[in-house]
């Protein structure tokens, strides 16, 4: 695919890809593959899963230190780390919930995901003990690997689902605890893509959630891992951000001018 005719190739924005919990950067594999052939440049943060305030440091460094418009795209828990980390910062342009939440300032995943019946991630957790900085004792949370391909994969091939069980990487209670303290949804244009057969986040709230955004929506039939089992389509509503932010900017341009 050639670049979006709307665009020319020194336009086209940086795409950075936020994973969430359970997953990592190579979940956006398919689609990372799917923007390249479009012209894209791209990036997957190693999101540290660490909670919402250290994640979205550590994204936000990245963010100021990249030249040009940004479009972000997140996943599930990484939907916190974008809405805190994007706030306040002028080159991004466009906000991408993917199967993800947009908080609002004081909410948690642990909150929202008490607002709607559908979610199995409670009974489907594995606490482990690991030591904190402070010398102390934190838990870190995993998907029990019996239970993760119905649960985040229930759409992808059998063995991928396997392999995804095996390598998750494992989110930190703090993680899913911690509230948002800044919302980029209320001054940044998102879009949202909503997955009617997710039992990790309920479609449901992923509605309410959008709507309350004042998102831009557009509904698959897909588990939770559909930037696995569907990159085609995630790829496409990033793409369709991407030429609504240019088209926003040409527009500004063109006033000035």
């Amino acid at each position: 695919m050639s670049p979006a005719p709307d665009m020319s190739a020194q336009e086209m924005p940086t795409v950075v890809l936020i994973h969430g919990a359970f997953a990592g950067s190579s979940s956006w594999n398919g689609v990372i593959a799917n923007l390249k052939r479009r012209g894209y440049p791209v990036i997957a943060v190693a999101n540290p899963l660490r909670g919402v305030q250290k994640d979205a440091a550590y994204v936000r460094a990245l963010l100021d230190s990249l030249p040009g418009p940004v479009v972000m795209a997140a996943h599930s828990y990484g939907g916190l780390v974008m809405t805190e980390a994007a706030a306040g910062a002028s080159n991004v342009k466009a906000l991408v919930y993917v199967a993800s939440v947009s908080p609002d300032v004081g909410e948690s995943v642990i909150g929202l995901l008490g607002k709607y019946p559908g979610s199995q991630l409670a009974t489907s957790i594995n606490m482990v003990p690991i030591p904190s900085d402070d010398g102390g004792t934190t838990m870190d949370q995993y998907i029990l690997q019996d239970k993760f391909p119905e649960v985040f994969a229930a759409d992808v091939d059998p063995g991928t689902a396997e392999i995804m069980a095996a390598t998750q990487r494992p989110a930190s209670a703090s993680a899913q605890e911690e509230s948002v303290t800044k919302a980029a949804w209320k001054t940044i244009p998102s879009w949202t893509l909503i997955t009617t057969q997710d039992q990790g986040i309920p479609p449901d709230l992923q509605r309410f959630l959008a709507d309350r955004a004042g998102s831009t929506t557009v509904e698959i039939a897909a588990s939770h891992a559909v930037a696995v089992s569907q990159p085609g389509p995630v790829a496409d509503l990033i793409d369709t951000a991407a030429r609504a932010t240019a088209r926003s900017m040409q527009m500004s341009k063109s006033r000035r001018d």
